[in-house]
């Protein structure tokens, strides 16, 4: 049975202020309750692409969320549908507990009281943070952070969640902690990352970015098994491939 299509890009085109092409003629669709990596060296357009799914930035083409086009008329709308969680999480933890960070988004979404404790609570239980909520987010450790930033998007229940580089500055343990947590989502995970080891373990599918374009789409083992294609743009075989 065909999965619904939850993310449609279409002949989509950016460029920077100072007239740099950052992506170019993007096509690509994601299915319901995929996990899917987005990979290139740096500066492929990796980041530039998960912004432009969440309407944060505005390009030439169409991008759909769930049916949903994204424009600043929808955009209200469609940050209920995908949360992102950003490369730095300190950027989305400026509140002075765990449990303000959390409730924040809820709280702007009407809920009321208890619906939000609710969710507080069982969201940091979900993220291993039970027990924390009246922490300061500037005590955590760089693991905490990574799972309270994701705290602050899962407590919103939306269908898509997007990470820029989730594994970036974490320890081994921490990172195992963070692929236990994501492989455990139902949502539709699109993530982008420099690290191959980290996507080989978590992705169904890879796309394959570069200079703006996608270059390859597929099976993710197809994809990063692939040393000629992989040393081509600048990556590496992740050991589980080899």
């Amino acid at each position: 049975m065909a999965m619904s299509k939850i993310i449609e890009v279409k002949d989509f085109f950016y460029h920077y202020s100072d007239g740099t092409e950052a992506l170019k003629n993007i096509n690509l669709a994601v299915e319901e309750a995929q996990r899917v990596v987005l990979i290139g060296p740096n500066g492929a357009g990796k980041s530039t692409l998960l912004l432009a799914m969440a309407g944060f930035i505005n390009g030439k083409g169409t991008v759909l969320i769930d049916g949903i086009k994204v424009t600043k008329k929808n955009i209200k709308r469609i940050r209920t549908l995908i949360g992102s969680c950003l490369d730095n999480p300190e950027d989305q933890l400026f509140m002075p507990t765990i449990f303000d960070d959390v409730s924040f988004g809820p709280l702007n979404m009407g809920l009321n009281g208890e619906e939000v404790r609710k969710r507080v609570e069982e969201t940091l239980k979900r993220v291993g943070l039970n027990g924390m909520a009246e922490k300061a987010p500037h005590h955590l450790s760089a693991g905490q952070k990574r799972s309270a930033a994701i705290a602050t998007i899962l407590s919103m229940a939306p269908k898509i969640i997007t990470f820029d580089e989730p594994d970036n500055s974490l320890d081994p343990r921490s990172r195992d902690n963070l692929l236990a947590l994501l492989k455990n989502l139902s949502q539709t995970l699109v993530i982008a990352t420099c690290s191959m080891d980290f996507a080989g373990a978590i992705a169904d599918r890879a796309v394959l970015l570069d200079r703006g374009q996608i270059i390859a789409d597929g099976k993710a083992e197809d994809i990063m098994s692939n040393n000629e294609l992989m040393k081509a743009h600048g990556l590496e075989v992740p050991g589980r491939f080899m």
